[in-house]
């Protein structure tokens, strides 16, 4: 039997994140196309893998074993790829062209420059690369990817970014938090004085640290640390800490029990297209004229979803 690596990713992101929803916007699907990946899936392998009765999903026992072999498949074939790369550049011609994405990217635009990009260069194989809150400079000057969806504006002389969304401030809070019932009427930043934000690795540049903690205004921290939203989610949601992000974040990671509240009297934030200053890799130079040119196309409207 051939195991169709899509639905192993898929399944693994399922398991991960404990919601179809999640996995579906981790993975750049629709949910009805994961949901249809696992189905395919159970149906190959004879077993139920995924117990959908309650929130969050959670594997089944035959799921939990089975996890464990699809994270040594999939380990497996990143290996075979990456061990084969330079081979590959040599006969195909040129390299991938490598995407890092922070969070959620750039919102509904990230998805949608990723595949004008596809469409424009179907030649051009494309890797996504997960960033972590401690890499929106370093995975670029490392030389680790060559475009990177990023939040706020790297300060380093060796990058250049581009503005693509604009919105407005948020902060997420377990739904039992005092700060709860103003989900619809906003605070301001004097309100979250109390308030217990994550920590993050003091490698963290301090660009991120600024933006994350509202310029130092938010005082108060969580003895919790994280450095991905998923990592964010869980400190919310178990009530030990609380986040902040821009308010496409609600669209993308609404787990059960967070509350976001809209900060009112905050300076709205950007998400960025970062690229390596002088690059002249010429597919970095159309990716990102793509993305410049549908954050335009896309306009104001985009941040208003």
């Amino acid at each position: 039997m051939a195991l169709d690596l899509r639905l192993l990713s898929s399944f693994l992101a399922v398991v991960e994140e404990g919601h179809f929803g999640r996995a579906a916007a981790r993975l750049f699907l629709s949910p009805p196309a994961v949901t249809q990946h696992i189905r395919r899936l159970e149906s190959q392998v004879g077993a139920r893998l995924l117990d959908r009765s309650g929130s969050p999903v959670v594997p089944t026992a035959a799921g939990v074993r089975f996890a464990g072999h699809a994270r040594a498949l999939l380990d497996a074939a990143n290996a075979a790829l990456d061990d084969l790369a330079d081979v590959a550049q040599e006969t195909d011609g040129g390299r991938p062209l490598r995407v890092g994405i922070m969070g959620h990217g750039s919102a509904e635009l990230t998805p949608a420059a990723i595949n004008a990009y596809r469409r424009a260069r179907p030649e051009v194989r494309v890797e996504i690369r997960q960033l972590d809150f401690t890499e929106h400079v370093t995975a670029l000057v490392e030389d680790r990817v060559d475009v990177a969806f990023v939040r706020p504006s790297p300060k380093d002389e060796r990058l250049v970014a581009d503005v693509l969304t604009t919105e407005q401030r948020i902060v997420v809070v377990h739904e039992r938090s005092p700060l709860a019932d103003a989900r619809t009427s906003g605070i301001e930043v004097a309100d979250l004085t109390e308030l217990p934000l994550f920590r993050v690795p003091g490698h963290t540049p301090h660009s991120f640290t600024d933006y994350l903690y509202f310029g130092d205004r938010a005082q108060r921290r969580s003895s919790e640390y994280a450095v991905t939203p998923q990592e964010v989610l869980t400190g919310v949601v178990t009530g030990r800490s609380a986040g902040s992000g821009l308010r496409s974040f609600a669209r993308y990671y609404a787990w059960p029990g967070a509350v976001f509240i809209p900060v009112l009297d905050a300076p709205w934030e950007s998400s960025y297209l970062a690229v390596r200053a002088g690059d002249d890799n010429p597919e970095v130079r159309i990716f990102r004229a793509l993305a410049v040119a549908l954050a335009k196309d896309m306009g104001p409207g985009i941040n208003a979803l």
